[in-house]
């Protein structure tokens, strides 16, 4: 558990010497979506150990996320407003954190129902930040 507390940390380190890159980001999509796997794993389990590391690591995570340098840097005016919607990504980053919370103060409470709601929510918001912004 404490190996998935350090790779967003170095992550975190790493990306901001060097600025931010696609490969960055793309390392932060994959430690979150391993955060969700053991999130997912803590409820298979009812563990709540697992929920709690697997929050810790997404909410670590999800702070990294931001645009590219590349995507900052571009001279394209259209482009920039199209890939750096800032508020749009700080206000889902923001339900993610809350509802990250929430799974892990209703399952702690033993409300498994409301705390899976509120994993799919945090799903809901990735695939609206995919959607939205990576034009999936």
């Amino acid at each position: 558990m404490k190996k998935l507390l350090l790779i967003p940390m170095m992550t975190a380190t790493v990306a901001t010497a060097d600025g931010y890159t696609q490969a960055d980001r793309i390392q932060d999509m994959q430690n979150m979506a391993q955060a969700m796997q053991n999130i997912q794993s803590g409820f298979f389990y009812n563990n709540i150990d697992i929920i709690k590391d697997g929050i810790k690591v997404l909410t670590a995570t999800i702070d990294n996320v931001r645009p590219t340098d590349e995507e900052l840097n571009s001279k394209d005016i259209y482009e920039q407003w199209m890939n750096n919607d800032l508020k749009m990504t700080n206000k889902i980053k923001k339900k993610i954190k809350n509802k990250a919370q929430d799974i892990e103060d209703r399952f702690g409470a033993g409300d498994a129902t409301q705390a899976l709601q509120a994993y799919s929510k945090i799903t809901a918001q990735c695939l609206n930040c995919h959607i939205r912004l990576r034009k999936w």
